[in-house]
C-alpha cells in the first residue's frame, strides 16, 4: 500500500509541476516576441510529454495490477520461493532457471496472457526490465483481447 500512496503523491507533485511550467510557458507566449513565444511554445511542450508518460504509466500499472488480482484469484501467481540475496534480490542462478520455465510455458502458450505474465515476472526477478514491461504490455494486450 505505501508503493500506491508514493506513486499518488509524486504524481500529485508531477502534475503540480505541470500546471507551474504551463503556465510560466503562457505568460512566456504573452510576451510577444520571437524568443518568447519559442521559449513558451518549448515550455508548453515538457509538461505535455511528462503528461503523456504519467498517463501511459499510470495506466499500466492499473491494468498490471487488475490482471494479478484476476491471476491471483484463480491461483495463477508463481510462489515467490527462489532464494534471495542479502540485499532481497532474487539470486541470479534461481532467476534464470525459473525464466527458462517461464520462457517454455509462453512459447508453448502464445495465446495465453497467463503465460506471459509470469514470464513477465521472470523477467523482473532476472533483472531485464525492458523486457519485463513488454512481456507484461503483451499479457494485458492479450488479456482485452486486442492481440
Amino acid at each position: 500500500m505505501s508503493g500506491k500512496i508514493g506513486y499518488a503523491l509524486v504524481s500529485v507533485l508531477l502534475v503540480g509541476y505541470f500546471v507551474l511550467a504551463g503556465h510560466r510557458g503562457v505568460v512566456l507566449i504573452g510576451q510577444g516576441t520571437w524568443v518568447t513565444v519559442t521559449f513558451g511554445v518549448a515550455v508548453l511542450v515538457m509538461p505535455l510529454i511528462g503528461a503523456w508518460f504519467l498517463w501511459r504509466t499510470t495506466r499500466f500499472a492499473r491494468d498490471a495490477g487488475r490482471l494479478a488480482k484476476e491471476l491471483e484469484a484463480e491461483g495463477g501467481l508463481p510462489v515467490d520461493d527462489l532464494p534471495r540475496t542479502p540485499s532481497g534480490r532474487v539470486e541470479r542462478a534461481a532467476a534464470d532457471a525459473a525464466f527458462a520455465a517461464r520462457k517454455a510455458e509462453a512459447e508453448a502458450r502464445p495465446g495465453d496472457w497467463r503465460c506471459w505474465f509470469r514470464l513477465a515476472l521472470a523477467y523482473h526477478d532476472a533483472r531485464d526490465t525492458p523486457r519485463a514491461r513488454k512481456a507484461m504490455e503483451h499479457a494485458i494486450a492479450l488479456r482485452a483481447g486486442r492481440s
